[in-house]
């Protein structure tokens, strides 16, 4: 096998691994039911996933919190964890983008420092996820738990990243040709 068929063969099996993940621990649009809870919104039920939608390309990271005595610092903590979820298909899915881009290059007969890319895309979803936000809570009235609802637009994380100076101009530039063509590929992937 040469170069070029092993770099592909790696960038398969790493997509796979991805779409794998994130569809054991989510849903996508066409999921009745991940939780089998009844009564709840049906974005409990969907829990974290990465969907493309009428609304446009989203990132939702859903979050619960077990009753506190402090109702207020409850739902905080049902958020953070809900902001923590989007981080984390986040970074996922820019790591897909990342070895897309490593793979184009050397197949290019270019050199890319990994580890370079790699604190790159850590540092652009820590300044992506100040776009997060909360877009819904609910409190389940018999157990007292409460889930909050984090979102990030996909069009968010691409304007934070063409204003992100810290990052290889290849690999911004392969992100806005690019980053929404993989985006749809994953959320074909997983369903």
């Amino acid at each position: 096998m040469n170069k070029t068929s092993l770099l592909e063969v790696s960038r398969i099996l790493l997509v796979a691994f991805f779409a794998a993940a994130l569809a054991s621990c989510s849903g996508t649009t066409k999921v009745e039911s991940d939780m089998g809870l009844k009564d709840v919104p049906d974005w409990v039920n969907k829990g974290t996933n990465i969907l493309n939608n009428k609304d446009g390309r989203l990132f939702h990271g859903v979050a619960s919190a077990k009753p506190l005595a402090d109702a207020p610092l409850q739902k905080s903590v049902a958020d953070d964890r809900a902001r923590a979820e989007v981080a984390r298909i986040l970074t996922s899915y820019l790591e897909v983008v990342s070895d897309d881009y490593v793979s184009a290059v050397r197949a290019d007969g270019q050199s890319v420092s990994e580890e370079s890319i790699s604190r790159q895309i850590k540092a652009t979803t820590k300044v992506n996820l100040r776009g997060a936000r909360i877009i819904a809570n609910w409190r389940d009235s018999n157990s007292g738990i409460i889930y909050s609802l984090c979102e990030l637009d996909m069009d968010h994380v691409k304007s934070t990243v063409a204003k992100t100076e810290e990052m290889d101009a290849g690999l911004k530039n392969y992100f806005r040709r690019k980053g929404n063509d993989i985006f749809d590929r994953v959320v074909e992937e997983i369903k």
